[in-house]
């Protein structure tokens, strides 16, 4: 998964190392949930479609594509309400200029003809998903943003707010903007407690 990262983030013209862009390995260190962002900033649209383009990279179960997103950045009323479908994150991404609705096309991944093909079936989905996300916030730090991916929120008052249709399955709400201050970088695993060699 790790020489896919690093395949999309070459492909998007990421230097290996050059003054005022980050490397790879710079873009993997940097990155943080981020819980607090400088609401005098915004991002332009063109930034968010390049984000897009790139989660586009992503593989996908038999290059099905289900991912599907929802930007709202330009209603400032969408925007709040949005916020406040986050539930418990409202006031960590308060600041955030935009958030992104993720989701996956029921169906799609893991069905040949209609049929699931083994017994992840949807769950296929909301693995590319999950990939497709991890291109989107890498890219997005590469760029000088920062993102919050957020699990808890309000999936029916979401699904209404941005008339999203019912064979989309919502996975996650994404905060896009500036960190306000720096986050705290928990320490992480080694790799002996979390995997086997054979």
């Amino acid at each position: 998964m790790i020489s896919c990262l690093m395949a999309v983030l070459t492909c998007c013209n990421v230097p290996k190392s050059s003054e005022g862009e980050m490397s790879f390995d710079e873009v993997i260190r940097t990155r943080r949930s981020v819980r607090s962002y400088d609401a005098s900033r915004s991002i332009s649209q063109e930034s968010v479609r390049t984000l897009i383009e790139t989660a586009l990279q992503a593989p996908s179960w038999a290059n099905t594509e289900s991912s599907r997103y929802y930007v709202v950045m330009q209603d400032a009323e969408k925007l709040e309400a949005l916020k406040k479908l986050t539930l418990g994150n409202y006031d960590r991404i308060s600041g955030a200029p935009v958030l992104i609705v993720s989701t996956y096309v029921k169906g799609l991944a893991g069905h040949h003809q209609g049929k699931a093909v083994d017994d992840i079936a949807d769950g296929w989905g909301a693995y590319d998903n999950g990939l497709s996300n991890a291109y989107f916030i890498l890219k997005a730090r590469q760029m000088g943003f920062d993102t919050l991916i957020m699990g808890m929120r309000d999936s029916d008052g979401i699904r209404a707010l941005l008339n999203i249709p019912e064979d989309e399955i919502l996975m996650a709400a994404i905060s896009l903007g500036y960190r306000d201050g720096e986050p705290r970088n928990p320490a992480r695993k080694q790799v002996d407690e979390v995997s086997k060699f054979f």
